[in-house]
C-alpha cells in the first residue's frame, strides 16, 4: 500500500474540526453564553463567553480525535472483527441470560445491601417505573412497529383513574389497579380506531396530538381532576389490608403490629420497591410469553410488512387495536402505582417530554430487546438522578447520547432478538 495513502490529510482534518467548532460555538452561545443572576437590584443578565470557548474547544478536539481514529483504526477493526461479527450475534443468548439473571438477583437483594439507603431505593423505584413503561411501549413500537408519541396519555389515565376512584369511592389500591389498566386499555382502543389507516410520521403526529389532548383535558376539567392543582391525599397501598402507618384512627391492626416489629417509614419504601419490581417482572413475563403466541407473531408480521400481513389472511385492524390496548394497559398499571407512590398527581407530571424519554429508552435499548430497555433506563433515568448537580446540561447530554447511539449503533444497545418460531431442519435421508 502506498505510504502517502496511509497518511491522513491533516489540512482537511483541521478545516473540518474548525468548521465543527464554529458551528458548536454558534449553537452554544444562546444556550451557555448567558446566565441570569439574582441580586438585590433584581435579575441581571451576565455573559459567559468562557463556556462557549470550552464547548468549541471540546468539539474541535473531539472531532479531530474522531477523524484520526476513524482513519487509522476503522480499517483494521473492520478487517479484524468483521468475519467474527457475521458468524454469530453480538450478544449470545447465554450471555443475555446471565445479564438478566444478574440484574434480577441484584434487584431482589438491593434493599438489604450494606450501602442501601432510602435515597437509593427511591431512585431504583423510579427506574423500575420507566422500565415497566418501556416494556409496555415496546409492545406497540418494538413488536407491532407502531410509532406512538402519546404514550404518556395512558400513563396519565391510569394515574388519574386510581386517584379519582380512591378519592371519591374509597376503593383500595388492589381494586383500582386492574381498573386503571382497564381504563387505560379502553383509551388505547379509542386511540387505535382513528389511526388504523395511518403509518409512520402521520401516526406519530396523531398520537402526539392525542397525548396533548389528554393533558389539556386534565388541566381544564377542574371540577373532576383538580385542574393545574392536581389531586392530593391519594390513598397509600396496604399489605393485604395492613396499613403501613404508626397507628390507625380506629385502633386497627397495622403492618408493624401484625408482625410484631417496630414501625419504621423505611418499611413502606421497601414495600413500594418490591411492588413495582413485581409489576415490572409480570410485564416482562407477559411480553416474553405473548411474543410466542399467535397474536405476538401477528404483531411482528405487521411490523415487517402490512401488505404481506393482509395477504396471509390476518386482520391488521384487530392486530393494531390489540397492540394499543395491551401496551396502554401496562401504562395504566404503572400510572396507578405512580399515583399511590407520590400521593399527589398533577398534569405537569405527564408532559410530552415523558413520552419522549420512554420512546428514547425503547430505541436506545433496541426495539424488541427486554434487557436493552433495562440498560437504557439505567442510563437515561438513573444517571441524571445521580448527577443532579449537572441538571442544566441534562438535555444536552440526552441529545448527544441519542445522536451517538444512532450514528454508532442504530439498532440499539442490545438489538438481538430470539426468533419466536424456529423451523426444524430435516435429517439426512428423512422425508
Amino acid at each position: 500500500m502506498d505510504a502517502s495513502a496511509a497518511r491522513p490529510d491533516m489540512g482537511a482534518l483541521l478545516r473540518d474540526a474548525t468548521v465543527a467548532s464554529v458551528v458548536a460555538a454558534l449553537l452554544a452561545f444562546p444556550l451557555l453564553g448567558f446566565q441570569l443572576d439574582a441580586s438585590a437590584q433584581g435579575l441581571a443578565l451576565n455573559v459567559r463567553l468562557i463556556w462557549v470557548v470550552y464547548a468549541a474547544a471540546a468539539v474541535f478536539a473531539g472531532r479531530l480525535v474522531f477523524s484520526l481514529g476513524g482513519h487509522f483504526l476503522a480499517p483494521r477493526i473492520s478487517a479484524r472483527f468483521a468475519p467474527r461479527v457475521r458468524a454469530k450475534p453480538a450478544v449470545p443468548g447465554l450471555t443475555r441470560f446471565y445479564i438478566g439473571a444478574g440484574m434480577m438477583a441484584l434487584a431482589l437483594v438491593l434493599p438489604w445491601l450494606p450501602f442501601s439507603d432510602r435515597n437509593l431505593i427511591d431512585k431504583a423505584t423510579l427506574i423500575l417505573i420507566y422500565v415497566m413503561l418501556g416494556w409496555g411501549l415496546n409492545i406497540v413500537v418494538g413488536l407491532a412497529g407502531l410509532l406512538d408519541l402519546g404514550y404518556v396519555a395512558f400513563y396519565a389515565v391510569g394515574a388519574y383513574s386510581y386517584a379519582l376512584l380512591s378519592s371519591y369511592f374509597g376503593l383500595s389500591f388492589w381494586i383500582c389497579l386492574p381498573l386503571a389498566g382497564l381504563f387505560a386499555g379502553a383509551f388505547g382502543v379509542a386511540l387505535g380506531f382513528p389511526v388504523l389507516r395511518l403509518r409512520g410520521d402521520y401516526l406519530a403526529i396523531v398520537t402526539l396530538g392525542f397525548g396533548e389532548i389528554v393533558r389539556e383535558v386534565l388541566i381544564n376539567w377542574g371540577e373532576l381532576t383538580g385542574g393545574p392543582n392536581g389531586i392530593t391525599g391519594i390513598q397509600r397501598p396496604s399489605f393485604f389490608g395492613l396499613p403501613m402507618v404508626p397507628a390507625t384512627p380506629g385502633g386497627g391492626v397495622t403492618f408493624a403490629d401484625f408482625f410484631g416489629i417496630p414501625f419504621s417509614p423505611y418499611q413502606r419504601i421497601i414495600f413500594l420497591y418490591y411492588l413495582i419490581l413485581i409489576l415490572a417482572l409480570a410485564t416482562n413475563l407477559f411480553t416474553m410469553r405473548i411474543r410466542r403466541l399467535p397474536i405476538g407473531r401477528a404483531w411482528e408480521a405487521l411490523r415487517e410488512d402490512e401488505i404481506a400481513c393482509r395477504s396471509l389472511g390476518l386482520n391488521p385492524t384487530m392486530i393494531k387495536l390489540s397492540a394499543f390496548a395491551i401496551g396502554a394497559s401496562f401504562a395504566g398499571f404503572a400510572g396507578s402505582f405512580f399515583a399511590t407512590r407520590q400521593g399527589f398527581i398533577s398534569p405537569e407530571s405527564f408532559t410530552f417530554i415523558e413520552s419522549a424519554i420512554i420512546l428514547a429508552i425503547v430505541v436506545l435499548g433496541g426495539m424488541g430487546s427486554q434487557i436493552g430497555i433495562v440498560l437504557a433506563a439505567l442510563i437515561l433515568v438513573g444517571l441524571p438522578e445521580w448527577f443532579r448537580e449537572l441538571a442544566e446540561f441534562r438535555m444536552v447530554a440526552f441529545g448527544a447520547a441519542m445522536v451517538l447511539i444512532m450514528v454508532w449503533r442504530p439498532q440499539g444497545l442490545l438489538s438481538h432478538r430470539e426468533p419466536t418460531l424456529r423451523l426444524g431442519v430435516p435429517k439426512e435421508g428423512g422425508a
